[in-house]
């Protein structure tokens, strides 16, 4: 096996690392951009809800936003003193670990973060843990894309250590762990677009083991279900996926969106006991 420089390993973590708090405003206003400007007479056609987030919701989605990316950037400078101390392992070189390790360390990234985010998700959803962990960002009753990483810091705290905790399981490849933030960001941010942007058939295909937008926008107006992020496995193995979710799918993909209804507010503590 070629010997690591922790030095070239290191600063490409760090640059990966770091690009996930500048990206976390770029890449949730590329999705804004394209579905609200671009797109925006189609999006209009495709929204889950009738309800308007407020401009109330939106300055305080990024602001929450800006206090995650500030948590983010301390575990980000910790999980970089820790490789180089030795104790996570990334690198450079292909060759090290060969084309097929690399190529599958993606798909396993987003496996073992989906089932990380399912049990943490629901254990927030606790009743000793909602109010101080998880109830800021279900605040978010109809889910811009800022919402996306609009979080209490201690939410922020759980969500950014699922990356230091796999490095220092396995090696992973400077560029999929580029790709991997990449894709969480920006599908993060779909989710909460409460545009539905998935084609019409997409749950009648295999293609339905993905989570849509409408999955992850009924976990906001209904808080009990629908926990997972990337995959709809966990629900369906645990119990979790919320009723009516291929209706509220089809309607939202017809133009037909849920109008304004009863939704427990967030100050009550909601939700599935771990």
């Amino acid at each position: 096996m070629l010997e690591r420089n922790p030095i070239i390993s290191s600063s490409t973590l760090a640059g990966c690392l770091h690009l996930r708090h500048p990206a976390l405003s770029h890449r949730v206003g590329l999705v804004c951009t394209v579905l609200y400007g671009v797109l925006g007479a189609w999006s209009e056609g495709r929204r889950i809800q009738n309800r308007r987030a407020s401009k109330q919701d939106i300055k305080r989605e990024i602001t929450y936003s800006l206090v995650t990316t500030a948590v983010y950037a301390t575990v980000a400078l910790g999980t970089v003193a820790a490789l180089e101390q030795g104790w996570m392992q990334t690198y450079e070189t292909v060759a090290e670990f060969g084309w097929l390790y690399t190529l599958l360390s993606l798909p396993l990234l987003l496996v073992l973060h989906d089932t990380y985010f399912y049990w943490v998700h629901r254990a927030m959803h606790h009743p000793k843990l909602f109010r101080t962990m998880h109830r800021i960002h279900h605040l978010s009753r109809t889910p811009t894309p800022w919402a996306a990483y609009s979080f209490a810091p201690g939410e922020a705290l759980m969500m950014a250590l699922y990356m230091p905790a796999v490095l220092a399981l396995i090696p992973l490849h400077g560029a999929v762990i580029f790709i991997f933030l990449s894709i969480m960001i920006v599908r993060n941010a779909m989710g909460h677009s409460g545009v539905e942007f998935h084609h019409h058939r997409w749950l009648d295909t295999p293609l339905d083991a993905l989570t849509t937008t409408t999955h992850h926008d009924m976990h906001h107006q209904q808080f009990n279900g629908n926990f997972g992020l990337y995959f709809t496995w966990w629900d369906r193995w645990m119990g979790t996926e919320l009723p009516g979710y291929r209706n509220a799918f089809q309607r939202a993909v017809a133009g037909n969106p849920v109008r304004k209804r009863r939704v427990t507010s967030p100050a009550v503590t909601p939700g599935v006991e771990a």
